[in-house]
């Protein structure tokens, strides 16, 4: 079943291709590169970077009323099985692979395809048909995320390099929430009253999983807010600090 996913399948819809970019100017010359006779232009951007906005677009086919249902191949970015496996969680029956095959030659996709059998395998997934869409359910817009729900960093002291990034991100653009300097020694560690859980730490620690966001059960007081954590789920379109909560709510 992992073939067939990358080998193609039914028609279907394609997204997404290529982006319109220019990724740099020659500042000699001042022109963008490459440059052919003193002038250039936009190119495909491709690869890992499109990964991102091309599974949101997935993502919105196959959640959306009007083109739920229809087949889907996956195309952006896909560099390991674990690209593939996320795409077809998100609606996509099969999945295109160009810039990996440039960058490695074609040999990659047949380690993208003994990755897929082999996590398949392992999770007990009988074929493509137990993963395909599975994660399609649970993307949502924002104005419907839970409010209520309360996570608060957590940095694993044994595993943290004490590089400091997570300090540094915190302190100068998010809240405060990470100490540097603990008894006269570096050391991390997250405040849990100035943190608000904006995961912004995760993203810049170097070390996998040595940040992590924990979330506080109900009943828990939240030390930012001096409140327990509600058990009722609450969004944005019926929240109080929203000047359209009560037109949303009808």
């Amino acid at each position: 079943p992992a073939r067939a996913a990358l080998a193609g399948g039914t028609d279907a819809v394609s997204l997404i291709n290529t982006i319109n970019s220019i990724t740099g100017v020659n500042l000699d010359s001042f022109a963008p590169e490459p440059t052919i006779d003193g002038k250039g232009s936009h190119g495909g951007y491709c690869g890992p970077a499109v990964k991102p906005i091309a599974m949101n677009m997935v993502a919105e086919i196959a959640r959306d009323p009007e083109t739920h249902g229809l087949p889907i191949s996956g195309i952006g970015g896909i560099t390991t099985w674990r690209d593939a496996a996320e795409f077809m969680a998100l609606g996509a029956g099969n999945v295109q692979v160009c810039t990996a095959a440039m960058t490695y030659g074609f040999k990659i996709v047949q380690e993208m395809i003994a990755g897929l059998e082999n996590w398949m395998d392992e999770k007990g997934h009988a074929s493509l048909d137990d993963i395909v869409g599975r994660a399609t359910p649970n993307v949502t817009d924002w104005q419907y995320l839970n409010l209520n729900y309360v996570a608060k960093a957590h940095i694993d002291q044994e595993a943290c390099i004490k590089c400091g990034r997570c300090h540094i991100a915190c302190e100068d653009t998010s809240h405060q929430a990470i100490t540097s300097m603990v008894d006269g020694v570096r050391h991390f560690e997250v405040i849990e009253a100035e943190c608000v859980g904006c995961n912004l730490c995760v993203n810049v620690c170097p070390v996998e999983n040595c940040i992590t966001m924990e979330p506080l059960a109900a009943g828990v007081i939240d030390q930012r807010t001096g409140r327990p954590v509600s058990p009722i789920y609450a969004n944005w379109t019926t929240h109080p600090n929203n000047p359209m909560a009560k037109v949303a709510a009808e």
